[in-house]
């Protein structure tokens, strides 16, 4: 019994951390239509704007700020500098869909070969904003730390502030008409463009949390967070690209589910697993748990 709940505590946390990544993903897809597949490189570019803040003052709330700050200038340039030249050039049929996926793609591999030239390629660390020493009763030490506990409300916090912003500001309303109809949000008068410029900097500041605190739980390097871009688009899907809810149960359903495999079946299936959830979800409700065909939800 208590390895049953050790285990579904670990796959908490392990769902929270990619959740967080999930969380973005949505985001940019909600406000742009664009699956980022950059968004890892990103989020690390700005996580090691965090790293240097860091290691000069060790506070980790002061480098997250300006981790967040970052991957909002780094998202907000993204679009400006290259998914608005995409977008003006490939105005309709498959280019409009596959263009800017590609470009992600590209863009994943840049970031990466200048963050490997300007830091290397060695591990780093960030020191964690809480104790990753499991929690304490009696004589039994359960596997969820305080930084565990920081990681889940930083999920809660984001889902919850996002969820607010597109359901019930006007910003969230222009990021939506900007997204599923420009054409009508510009009669409306939105300013269609700059409106996505701002859904992708929220994105890029969702990444920077992300990088921040799945950084203080491990370490950093260019390529720390390539996995957590795949469990994170996989949770994504799974949960349903039109909800931010979604995103979330996606999330802790794929990482309770890989850790019970882990435990309880077989490392070596961890990884095979995840795609295997993904190839079902996609055949039983290819819209997601959440998602739906006939409204979107928050």
């Amino acid at each position: 019994m208590q390895k049953i709940l050790d285990t579904l505590l670990i796959g908490i946390s392990q769902g929270s951390i990619y959740a967080l990544m999930s969380l973005a993903l949505v985001l940019v897809w909600r406000s742009t239509r664009v699956v980022n597949f950059a968004q890892a490189g990103q989020a690390v570019l700005s996580t090691y704007v965090g790293f240097e803040i860091a290691s000069r003052t060790g506070n980790f709330w002061i480098s997250l700020i300006f981790a967040v700050i970052a991957g909002a200038l780094i998202g907000a340039a993204v679009d400006v500098l290259l998914m608005r030249v995409l977008f003006k050039h490939a105005t309709s049929g498959p280019a409009l869909v596959v263009a800017p996926v590609i470009a992600t793609l590209g863009l994943l591999g840049l970031i990466r070969s200048i963050v490997g030239l300007v830091w290397g390629g060695e591990y780093r660390s960030i020191p964690a904003p809480a104790s990753k020493d499991g929690f304490t009763f009696g004589t039994t030490t359960i596997p969820f730390s305080p930084l565990n506990s920081v990681i889940v409300a930083a999920v809660a916090l984001v889902l919850i502030a996002i969820s607010i912003l597109f359901t019930r500001t006007n910003l969230g309303l222009a990021l939506r008409a900007s997204a599923y109809a420009p054409e009508i949000a510009r009669l409306a008068g939105v300013r269609t463009s700059q409106t996505r410029t701002i859904g992708w900097a929220i994105a890029g500041g969702v990444g920077g949390v992300a990088g921040m605190l799945i950084t203080s739980y491990n370490f950093l390097s260019p390529y720390s967070l390539d996995l957590l871009l795949v469990f994170g688009f996989i949770a994504a899907v799974v949960g349903g690209l039109e909800s931010m809810v979604g995103a979330v149960v996606g999330a802790m359903i794929l990482g309770i589910g890989l850790t019970f495999i882990l435990n309880y079946v077989n490392t070596s299936l961890t990884f095979v697993s995840g795609f295997v959830v993904l190839i079902i979800v996609l055949l039983v409700k290819p819209d997601g748990l959440i998602g739906s065909r006939k409204g979107r939800r928050a």
